[in-house]
């Protein structure tokens, strides 16, 4: 059994999901533009318009789930997660916390150009629904994506003997502990576990809905006086989205990624050298214990979850890959691109409105067009990036 790879596959996928819209739209009632005329304020959407907004929800998801990971989902585990989270005590130094880099304020990162290895720390909301972590996607599961800062003698640096320490001096954090996994013994069951919790905590970290999903289910259950206080500017930043632009051929789905990797003609190279990407991401996967094919695993390496690990192949044309984000809450967490390099939303509109395309690599399906925006043009597809964002209050959602 091998698994479908490339560009030629995700536009496959996306195909059948749009084509699943359509067949599902056909039964909503209809909008007032598919009647023959466009409410005052709302702009005419055609069926296939519709059912490309139709695949960017609903939203919020069902809780995600985790077969390599036995506690997440557990409110237990999440709680013991949190406090973990926040709790300078486990760092090497005493004075960092997961927080430090990861603040809530900020959209759960640090409003840094780039803080490691010359890459941008992405945001953590929406993480539980992911299936690659990290700009390279070294890790396949969110508690091994955790376990890396969490050792990391450059950043947080814990170690079995200190965490050990530390339970055994703080009951708040011990007792939860021992419910979940037993005695605390020093060694590398302990930093896993401590991971798992961290990861339970990091799944919990949903965006709250937006204007963008007010809109998209008023239009999809054809109540045009809710759809059309969706602003005009960013209705028809929507439609470049979702038509010439073909921003939604890789920003899919609820979380408006297709959670794959792709080169977008941003420059590599780093004051230390090229960063690799995904094909460094790879590399590194395949030879880490802490994989889905591991013994740390709670699922066996033949479940469905290691699937993509076990026949994930580096090829040449990933060097220089990048995940493609998520959109959601995307005003709150700049800078952006995998280096930090645009300060604002308008810079990554500016991007793929100039782009470069001998900066692409030459092979797979050519997805990636300099759009040559006007300058309303550029507004208006910025004006949507916002309506991804809720517009009042902090962005996370509480349960």
């Amino acid at each position: 059994m091998s698994v479908p790879r490339g560009r030629r596959w995700r536009a496959q996928m996306l195909a059948r999901c749009v084509g699943s819209a359509l067949a599902a739209l056909s039964m909503l009632a209809p909008v007032a533009h598919a009647q023959g005329e466009a409410a005052e304020g709302l702009l005419r959407f055609s069926a296939q318009e519709r059912a490309r907004i139709a695949t960017h929800g609903p939203w919020p998801p069902a809780p995600a789930a985790d077969a390599g990971n036995r506690v997440q989902g557990d409110a237990a585990a999440a709680a013991l997660g949190k406090r973990l989270f926040f709790d300078k005590r486990l760092s090497a130094s005493g004075q960092l916390a997961c927080a430090s880099c990861h603040d809530p304020g900020r959209g759960f990162q640090d409003g840094l150009r780039f803080s490691r290895h010359g890459r941008n720390t992405p945001s953590l909301l929406n993480t539980g629904h992911q299936r690659w972590f990290g700009w390279d996607g070294a890790k396949d599961s969110l508690w091994a994506a955790a376990l890396l800062p969490l050792t990391a003698p450059d950043e947080i640096g814990a170690t079995p003997t200190s965490a050990l320490t530390l339970l055994q001096q703080a009951p708040d954090l011990r007792v939860p502990y021992e419910v979940l996994f037993g005695a605390p013994v020093a060694d590398t069951t302990l930093m896993v576990n401590l991971a798992k919790a961290l990861a339970a905590y990091q799944a919990t970290l949903v965006s709250r809905r937006t204007p963008f999903d007010d809109f998209r289910d008023a239009l999809l259950k054809g109540d045009s006086l809710a759809a059309q206080r969706f602003p005009p500017a960013a209705q028809r930043g929507l439609k470049i989205f979702i038509g010439e632009g073909r921003c939604f051929f890789c920003h899919t789905g609820p979380t408006f990624s297709n959670g794959e990797f792709a080169d977008i003609g941003r420059p590599f190279f780093t004051p230390v050298g090229a960063d690799p990407g995904r094909w460094g991401g790879l590399q590194a996967l395949l030879a880490s214990p802490f994989n889905r094919l591991g013994s740390h695993s709670d699922a066996r390496p033949q479940h469905a979850s290691a699937v993509a690990t076990r026949h994930v192949q580096p090829e040449p044309r990933n060097f220089g890959e990048f995940k493609v984000p998520g959109l959601r809450g995307v005003a709150g967490t700049a800078p952006y691109f995998h280096d930090g390099s645009a300060a604002t939303l308008e810079g990554v509109v500016m991007h793929y409105s100039t782009l470069d395309e001998r900066r692409l690599h030459a092979d797979g399906a050519r997805i990636l067009r300099a759009l040559h925006l006007s300058a309303a043009q550029a507004a208006d597809l910025a004006a949507f990036l916002r309506s991804l964002t809720a517009s009042d209050g902090p962005n996370l959602r509480t349960p």
